[in-house]
């Protein structure tokens, strides 16, 4: 097992954010990962520039005014959820995959996402 990592920029408050988290929990206890840390990021280390999650991922919180029109944004900003695990690549890859679909679910029909998301 190696250590793995998941990270996910969202536009989101901190009920948005417990939710995330509590999918990527319950993904990685499902397929017997081991949990071995998690940070929210405001700014992104090792960019040699400061570069914040807000310069980051903006295009996140255009999106939820555009799938929430007329819904304030209230305490939402843009983060990164950094979360490190020691599972195997396949493993991985399902976790990733499960919260994915989580996190917006497919169909045909137009819909908005709960949290507006991107998989780093």
């Amino acid at each position: 097992m190696r250590t793995r990592t998941l990270r996910f920029g969202l536009y989101a408050d901190e009920q948005g954010l417990a939710w995330v988290t509590g999918l990527v929990q319950e993904a990685a206890r499902a397929r017997g990962a081991r949990l071995l840390g998690q940070e929210v990021r405001r700014e992104l280390p090792g960019s040699g520039t400061g570069l914040t999650t807000a310069e980051m991922y903006d295009f996140l919180a255009e999106q939820w005014f555009y799938e929430h029109p007329g819904r304030p944004a209230g305490t939402r900003e843009p983060v990164e959820l950094h979360v490190r695990l020691a599972c195997s690549l396949r493993t991985w890859r399902s976790i990733r995959k499960q919260v994915l679909t989580a996190l917006c679910p497919e169909g045909d029909a137009p819909h908005a996402c709960r949290v507006p998301w991107f998989a780093a």
